[in-house]
């Protein structure tokens, strides 16, 4: 589902709900034509999605970074004029995630309910529906 409405959030309108900086990297799920100069864009929110949960894979499992606090302070630095705390309170929040708490990937609860809650701040809105759960499945299945 193309989703073209202007009023709609540039994550949204590029099925990229985590709002994924363009670079060298060739994402499973690209759309043919990538018109944004600085996001990518994806056919779809599942593989937008996929690919945010295999950067986060990547963080808990290269870099050892587990918690809350530790994932979205590598992807909203503070050096990147983000509101890196206020994003922080805002995941923890949503998620009912405490900053702190180690997650795990196998746990799937906690993963969606972080990606969510990081797709609500880089958004300003809830997605609703099996995008997520989709793209986690499909990231899943790429990292065994």
């Amino acid at each position: 589902m193309k989703m073209e409405n202007k009023r709609l959030p540039r994550g949204v309108r590029n099925n990229n709900p985590l709002n994924i900086r363009r670079s060298n990297d060739r994402w499973q799920g690209l759309a043919a034509q990538q018109t944004d100069r600085s996001f990518f864009q994806f056919r779809s929110l599942a593989y937008g999605f996929r690919a945010a949960f295999i950067i986060i894979h990547t963080y808990m499992h290269k870099y050892g970074l587990c918690s809350v606090e530790q994932i979205v302070s590598r992807w909203a630095p503070p050096q990147d004029g983000n509101n890196t705390r206020a994003y922080i309170n805002i995941v923890a929040d949503m998620s009912h995630l405490a900053r702190d708490k180690l997650l795990h990937w196998s746990c799937e609860a906690d993963m969606l309910a972080l990606v969510q809650a990081m797709a609500y701040v880089e958004n300003g809105m809830i997605i609703a529906g099996d995008s997520i759960r989709t793209g986690y499945e499909m990231a899943s299945r790429a990292r065994r």
